[in-house]
């Protein structure tokens, strides 16, 4: 079967498309005939550590959709032939594994690419605006980067869940593509000089759920958008800066909470913790039609260099995904 591998340097990266082996199951695992896989921009980051050594090589693709053809002597939940969407080490491959216990059902409204772009990036606003953000209804929530996979996904489920969004990104453009999906206050900036049109959009509360998909440039400027008992995520940190001025007198003030969204250092069994919540109370407004993952472009297969040439650019609001046809 054909699998892209990648080369991760100090300052490049390097994609190789292999011939290799068709992985078996163990005995939690599934074996996925993949159809889409989506793109994440952490796979190509240095600095989020995801490839181990500079200089070695590893199989890459984290997330996709596909069809179960085998399944191993411990899978209960799933059978040969069902549709299935989820975490997937590997996923820019014909075939590949996927854990039992981090997969789910696809939607039978959702086409492949659409469920290809879903696992990742809403299980990750899952956790950052509900498991620890705690979002209400009515609450503001101010996005960094908000035409990225994680900040399209997050503001789409902050949407279904009530609340109200303030979204930041260099593009107008869009902006104005986001407010279709409800995007409340857009603000056209790469710099950290957003806080006081929060404020004003806000009645001067500030952001009580605030998600930082930027980095350390806006750190500072995010405590001052924040609102009392305001909650900061530190999702990613695609502007390299890997620190930040932390104001203790206004943290401390404003009794703010910061957490951090990683799955780096969780085991399978800590990621997986959060799926059957999802499934109760996300995968509805899938299936309801609700919340549609917004597949922003799509790619063949034998063109990952291009898609990943795309994703680097910033060219996208929304997920880019890889069309996989196995032979």
């Amino acid at each position: 079967m054909k699998s892209y591998w990648m080369q991760m340097t100090d300052t490049d990266t390097q994609l190789e498309c292999r011939e290799i082996a068709q992985p078996e199951p163990g005995p939690q695992q599934m074996l996925v005939r993949m159809h889409a896989a989506g793109l994440n921009r952490g796979e190509f980051v240095a600095g989020h550590g995801l490839h181990g050594k500079a200089g070695t090589w590893k199989q890459i693709g984290g997330e996709g959709a596909g069809e179960v053809i085998a399944v191993g002597k411990d899978v209960t939940d799933f059978k040969i032939g069902d549709k299935v969407m989820g975490r997937c080490p590997g996923a820019f491959s014909e075939y590949a594994l996927m854990e039992a216990i981090e997969s789910l059902h696809k939607p039978d409204n959702l086409s492949w690419e659409e469920a290809a772009c879903l696992p990742l990036t809403f299980l990750v606003a899952f956790d950052m605006l509900v498991l620890q953000g705690r979002v209400k209804s009515g609450e503001w929530v101010l996005i960094n980067g908000v035409s990225s996979g994680v900040g399209v996904a997050s503001l789409q489920l902050a949407k279904a869940l009530g609340a109200r969004v303030i979204g930041t990104s260099g593009s107008a453009d869009k902006l104005d593509r986001l407010k279709t999906l409800g995007l409340d206050v857009a603000i056209n900036t790469r710099s950290a000089d957003f806080a006081s049109d929060v404020l004003a959009a806000t009645g001067q509360h500030g952001a009580d759920v605030i998600v930082n998909a930027v980095g350390g440039s806006v750190f500072a400027e995010n405590i001052r958008a924040a609102a009392f008992e305001g909650r900061l995520a530190i999702v990613g940190y695609v502007d390299g800066v890997l620190r930040g001025e932390l104001d203790i007198e206004a943290f401390h003030a404003k009794r703010l909470a910061l957490f951090g969204v990683s799955n780096k250092l969780r085991s399978k069994e800590q990621r997986a913790a959060a799926i059957p919540r999802f499934v109760e109370e996300v995968l509805p407004l899938f299936r309801s039609g609700k919340i549609i993952p917004q597949v922003d472009k799509q790619f063949d297969f034998a063109d990952l260099e291009e898609a990943k040439a795309c994703m680097e650019a910033g060219q996208h609001a929304g997920k880019i995904v890889l069309r996989i046809i196995a032979a």
